[in-house]
């Protein structure tokens, strides 16, 4: 039996498969969260990003775990928040691009890499937040 996974996918307001990803995942207005198992896209949701303030960087992580993400599709995102989601089991993926829809495609087709820390944005240990 093929298992369901929930992929995130930060995106642009209003979120949704034809939303534009968010090149930074702190810095996305939603995420989309997707629910496929093998190969077929089962549902689909929209969730807001929370403030830095409620938690700083690692707001969202705690929020997707919250949600049940098992992976992450990011353009791009700071040091600790990809600690974070390592620490939490939540695979990060990096290597798409354009829309929502089209990240979950290449998901599907097996063109995403396991992100390694050479995706982290330009931050400096102590100012992993701030853009």
């Amino acid at each position: 039996m093929t298992e369901n996974i929930i992929i995130a996918i930060p995106s642009m307001a209003p979120g949704g498969m034809e939303a534009e990803m968010s090149a930074h995942f702190g810095h996305a207005d939603t995420f989309t969260l997707v629910e496929i198992t093998g190969k077929d896209i089962v549902s689909t949701a929209v969730i807001s990003n929370p403030p830095h303030i409620q938690g700083g960087c690692m707001a969202p992580v705690h929020m997707l775990k919250e949600n049940r993400v098992d992976a992450i599709i990011v353009g791009g995102l700071g040091a600790k928040p990809l600690m974070g989601f390592r620490q939490n089991g939540i695979r990060v993926l990096a290597g798409a691009s354009g829309s929502v829809g089209s990240a979950v495609n290449e998901y599907l087709a097996g063109n995403l890499k396991l992100a390694g820390d050479d995706i982290i944005c330009g931050h400096t240990k102590t100012d992993e937040c701030h853009h």
